[in-house]
């Protein structure tokens, strides 16, 4: 993807992303240190499911700015950089952070009701996934024909179609039993929906779509 920031920072054209990377990476770097220091940060701030004696109400907010390692953090940070920077330049910053955030309680809302009816069960979950699944499909309803380069894609493929088929995996591996899979892929699939929603209804009176 190609982006014109004109020169400027990302602090500067896209600060909600830049601030959320800064509190994700600092949160993740907290976790480290005290997760081996026996202090469990992790456990308090990670979602659990609703049944479960460590679950408390904060874990729905909180959930969203954990993770589970290096790799995990990289990717969602690497993915809100893409996506995300992107979409707060075309909304502005007050509209893109309140999308954000109603996307990763759309997530955990799915996630706890999937395992609350016995569809998906979980033991606990971190991570900022859902709501960048969310901006994700917001960007292809937005800008379509955009050509992404997505792993495991190995060529160019436009938004419209390589967003919903990382989806349609997330949809298999929510229903498969695929063994060592901690994939939360129905906190995916909520984060989706939710932003799906949300951008039909913004853009319900505002046809301006980015091709």
């Amino acid at each position: 993807m190609a982006y014109n920031n004109n020169g400027n920072s990302l602090q500067k054209t896209a600060p909600v992303v830049f601030n959320l990377i800064i509190i994700n990476t600092l949160v993740f770097a907290a976790q480290w240190v005290m997760d081996k220091q026996g202090d469990m940060l992790t456990i308090n701030i990670a979602l659990f499911p609703i049944d479960s004696p460590y679950f408390k109400p904060h874990q729905i907010i909180t959930h969203m700015f954990a993770h589970g390692g290096l790799g995990h953090i990289f990717f969602n940070m690497f993915t809100l950089f893409m996506f995300g920077s992107s979409l707060e330049r075309f909304w502005g910053s007050k509209k893109f952070l309140l999308f954000y955030m109603i996307c990763g309680l759309g997530s955990a809302i799915a996630l706890l009701g999937m395992d609350y009816w016995g569809v998906s069960r979980f033991f606990f979950a971190v991570g900022a996934s859902g709501a960048i699944m969310g901006l994700m499909a917001a960007f292809a309803y937005l800008f379509p024909n955009t050509q992404l380069l997505i792993f495991p894609f190995p060529f160019p493929v436009k938004a419209k179609w390589a967003i919903p088929v990382l989806m349609a995996i997330d949809l298999f591996g929510g229903f498969a039993t695929i063994p060592g899979d901690n994939i939360a892929h129905f906190a995916h699939l909520g984060g989706a929906l939710t932003g799906f929603i949300i951008v039909l209804i913004w853009n319900k009176t505002n046809r301006r779509t980015f091709y």
